[in-house]
């Protein structure tokens, strides 16, 4: 079980108040002045409860608001029992079944005798049941009737009803300390993983048939075709075809020994990654071509059959281009259009060179900020992988490139997407930690809303240390408060029209 969070509040109200509407009588004309609120939290549900003074063989009302914390929504079916609970353990029950109004429930309290007991309220839905402590009360006679005991200090907060709080998008959450990792930040853009990317050519001189016919954005399985051909007929010689095929195949060995010779001296640091990625993508040109020669060698000879001829997928993927139109003549290793591996994805970040040397351990996680979209990206330690970072400074930037492969997928970060990096560090910092949607700005000033009790709120200024993702550090909020993480703008909104707005609400 959490430990719950209970914040326990006495609110004198006059007979204008809360229970203004009320019809007097004879249980009630007692203290009036001396009724008393309290709050309290648990891990599904709030209860704030608006009390008349306990006298012993005197009926009180204690009108019970009950939020359920899923939603922040009144409840709206069930039971509330009010228990009052003495050094001993014995107990007096007074239950609720039924609603005087949405969320409201008016429990009759009747106690029987004197004293100090613990006060809990129990709240029960279908399948679910919820005991909340709610502090600690006396009970005493009609002369001296009693309430809350030890109550904090009223403070004149912000005055937001819970009829408001339930009409609007609202939420509230228990602060506690936390940790920030350290990091560093650059902008960034997406690529395809190394080898996710091929261009799809004609093997042969044909006419791109119509059926199947490929859009961006399809996913072909592995070994399906993508587009088919109908070879045309060969207008050049065969020893002219295998002399091209020989050719071709000494261009491409010489291409591959290079990409091979390059991966060693990226080890060695001695070359950067994209002259890599470029001697890669001469090697695969010349292995299309070299593919698209052969072919033509064995339409000519006669060796295979020349009614259609499908493009496959070397592997599962997606379209992401169409360079051709059904029907279209092309020659033999014409491009037909590019093929990418959806998952996974390489960022290149621009980071300054000191903050590139923070990488040695690799990346404790990394957060993604797209400008299109409100929330960023986060993604944990085994979801990222430090590639490479280059040998040599960008001087047009002063910023080296560090490549990192994550597990995401096109469908959220596309291809070519900019978007701001920030790369975790194993390092941390402590202190308050609440989420971002809490902070509101208030003429320049970062400003957060504290939950005193049920309907009573207070302003309070923060200073932001750090930020990662949709978590902030911040100084000026204290462990135990309970902050408004959903709906700081309608307080403040609240907060300018007090002035004029009335002090109470009728139940």
């Amino acid at each position: 079980m959490k430990p719950r969070s209970i914040v326990l509040s006495l609110l004198f109200l006059t007979v204008l108040a809360c229970r203004g509407a009320d019809a007097p009588d004879a249980d009630h004309a007692l203290g009036k002045a001396e009724s008393w609120a309290a709050t309290a939290w648990g891990e599904r549900y709030e209860v704030f409860a608006e009390t008349d003074a306990l006298a012993v063989g005197q009926t009180a009302t204690s009108n019970a608001h009950v939020t359920i914390l899923a939603g922040f929504a009144p409840l709206e079916k069930g039971a509330v029992t009010a228990i009052l609970r003495d050094a001993g353990g014995r107990e007096q029950r007074f239950r609720q079944d039924t609603m005087k109004r949405s969320g409201i429930f008016a429990v009759e309290i009747k106690p029987a005798s004197e004293g100090t007991f613990d006060l809990a309220f129990a709240i029960e839905t279908a399948g679910d049941r919820e005991e909340i402590p709610a502090g600690r009360v006396k009970v005493g006679n009609p002369a001296a009737p009693g309430g809350l005991v030890d109550a904090p200090e009223e403070v004149a907060g912000i005055s937001f009803l819970k009829e408001q709080q339930w009409k609007t998008a609202f939420a509230t959450l228990a602060i506690a300390e936390g940790s920030l990792r350290e990091g560093v930040a650059g902008p960034a853009r997406v690529l395809p993983a190394r080898g996710g990317v091929i261009v799809l050519t004609a093997s042969v001189d044909a006419i791109v048939a119509p059926e199947p016919w490929p859009y961006t954005g399809l996913d072909v399985a592995a070994g399906a075709p993508v587009f088919r051909l109908r070879p045309r007929a060969i207008d050049r010689s065969l020893p002219d075809l295998t002399a091209d095929v020989s050719s071709l195949e000494a261009d491409a060995e010489t291409a591959r020994k290079r990409v091979a010779r390059l991966e060693e001296l990226l080890r060695l640091e001695a070359t950067s990654a994209a002259e890599l990625e470029r001697a890669k993508a001469a090697s695969a040109g010349l292995d299309a071509r070299l593919l698209a020669a052969r072919r033509g060698v064995e339409v000519a000879s006669g060796s295979v059959a020349t009614s259609s001829l499908a493009v496959t997928a070397p592997w599962a993927g997606r379209v992401a281009e169409v360079t051709v139109s059904p029907g279209q003549a092309v020659s033999a290793g014409t491009a037909l259009g590019r093929f990418v591996r959806p998952r996974p994805l390489w960022v290149e970040v621009a980071l300054r060179p000191a903050d590139a040397r923070r990488l040695r351990d690799g990346a404790a996680g990394l957060i993604l900020r797209a400008p299109s979209s409100p929330d960023p990206i986060e993604l944990e330690a085994r979801a990222v992988r430090l590639v490479a970072v280059a040998p040599e400074v960008d001087p047009r930037t002063a910023t080296l490139a560090v490549t990192l492969e994550i597990d995401r997928s096109t469908s959220e970060l596309p291809i070519g997407s900019a978007v701001e990096a920030e790369i975790l560090l194993a390092g941390e910092r402590r202190g308050i930690v609440v989420p971002h949607s809490a902070l509101i700005d208030d003429a320049g000033v970062s400003v957060a809303y504290v939950h005193d009790s049920g309907e009573s709120f207070s302003r309070r200024e923060v200073r932001v240390l750090a930020r990662q993702g949709l978590r902030v550090l911040v100084d000026g909020l204290k462990p135990g408060e309970r902050i408004v993480t959903v709906g700081a703008a309608a307080i403040r909104r609240s907060s300018l029209l007090s002035s004029g707005a009335p002090e109470g609400h009728v139940h």
